[in-house]
């Protein structure tokens, strides 16, 4: 009997899961919630957030949902994994327990600190006279302060002065700029180095490592301009060692696997570890329990074997059972955003050229919805144009080629992603 699989998440990476696991011949019916634009093309949208976790669990038993894949950041914190176990479907993504990884950085900055993992010199605080007399304490240098909770990846902001890093804490701590996020953030050193993006499948008690990929965070092109939830990306990524891969999974992922087993929550799902390089190894810069946006986007036209299989073995705690295969041709995304994004930015726009793209390019929508002739934006990163190619500096060329077919007002992408890697 084919599943009926579900996802929640509106994003480019939540249409890019949806249109891989529509590949797979065990696959019947897919539900999104909320979804948007492109997920609608390929299965039914839910008109439920993310985060109305009550509301996902009704609808999964109402449309008889078998599967859930985890790929958005809010719902396994919140439980949504055990709730729908517990209601007899099968769920690929980590327990609330084991999503405090993502869903409060303090409580990972402890398991790193218990685990012995490297990460940032740093300590975490729900006070501003704590934080304040920590960054005082400090050395002048770059520092960055992090709300605990999830921010839309919106959350770490990097400090070059420390009056920057006391006013930052103020913000977050005191004005509560990201709400009950901020009620904890985390103050950490800098590291020097270069930053790529790991990501494995986990079946509580081994991991795969997916390739690597690169996501370009800032909003401007050179890397200038606000964080993001990233604006294009590229895999596999340059300066990524077959070696450097074995130490990252070493170091950096099998703890999480083996420590969260022995402390009671074995980690199931897609882990994303964000890492710099720096000179003395990896170093975890966070945890993120579900594969990353954009990366997402580039990674599964490069997976050869059926995500549905690969996430079902390991639902069920055998992920050697299945033959894991990716393609060696690159994939470079190319975010088409509303200019203005991350602040503020105006929506509402007609999309022009969707179907003008070259055959094997993939637009995987994010902040689009669909109206009686097209579809308009309704949100700040539009869409993902992707493209593979045999070198990484033919499959550059194919994205840019065919994201400056998308057409709407106030379009904007960086014209530098995977520059670094041709």
């Amino acid at each position: 009997m084919s599943a009926r699989v579900l996802l929640a998440g509106s994003g480019g990476r939540e249409h890019a899961t949806a249109w891989k696991l529509s590949q797979s011949p065990n696959v019947g019916e897919i539900f999104v919630a909320p979804g948007n634009g492109g997920t609608a093309l390929i299965g039914t949208n839910l008109p439920l957030k993310s985060t109305d976790i009550d509301g996902i669990v009704a609808a999964a038993k109402a449309n008889r949902i078998d599967f859930y894949l985890a790929s958005s950041d809010d719902p396994q914190p919140l439980g949504l994994v055990d709730r729908l176990r517990a209601g007899g479907a099968l769920g690929y993504g980590p327990s609330a327990a084991a999503a405090r990884i993502e869903g409060s950085k303090a409580w990972a900055k402890g398991f790193m600190a218990r685990r012995g993992i490297p990460t940032a010199e740093g300590e975490s605080f729900d006070n501003y006279a704590g934080a304040a007399a920590y960054i005082e304490s400090l050395p002048e240098g770059k520092l960055w302060v992090k709300a605990s909770g999830l921010a839309a990846g919106k959350g770490a902001v990097g400090c070059e002065t420390r009056e920057t890093a006391l006013a930052t804490a103020r913000e977050m701590l005191i004005d509560r700029q990201f709400g009950a996020s901020s009620d904890t953030v985390v103050i950490e050193r800098d590291m020097p180095g270069w930053e790529t993006s790991a990501h494995a499948f986990c079946d509580g008690k081994t991991a795969v490592l997916w390739p690597f990929a690169t996501d370009y965070k800032r909003a401007l092109t050179g890397g200038e301009g606000l964080n993001t939830g990233g604006m294009g990306s590229y895999s596999p990524s340059a300066g990524v060692s077959a070696a450097l891969a074995e130490e990252v999974k070493r170091v950096v992922v099998d703890p999480v696997i083996a420590g969260m087993a022995a402390e009671g929550h074995p980690y199931n799902g897609t882990l994303f570890p964000g890492i710099m390089v720096t000179a003395e190894g990896p170093k975890i810069v966070e945890y993120n329990a579900r594969s990353g946006d954009p990366e997402t986007q580039v990674l599964l036209p490069r997976l050869e074997s059926d995500l549905y299989e690969v996430a079902r073995a390991a639902a069920l705690g055998d992920l050697g059972s299945v033959d894991i295969r990716w393609s060696a041709r690159p994939a470079v995304g190319v975010v088409v955003a509303s200019r203005g994004y991350p602040e503020s930015f105006e929506t509402g726009f007609p999309i022009t050229g969707l179907d003008a793209v070259d055959s094997g390019v993939f637009v995987f929508h994010a902040g689009t919805k669909a109206v009686e002739d097209g579809f308009v934006t309704s949100g700040g990163r539009v869409c993902t144009v992707v493209a593979m190619g045999e070198t990484m500096a033919e499959a550059r060329a194919r994205a840019y080629d065919n994201a400056r077919r998308i057409s709407f007002a106030n379009a904007y992408y960086r014209t530098d992603i995977a520059l670094e890697a041709v």
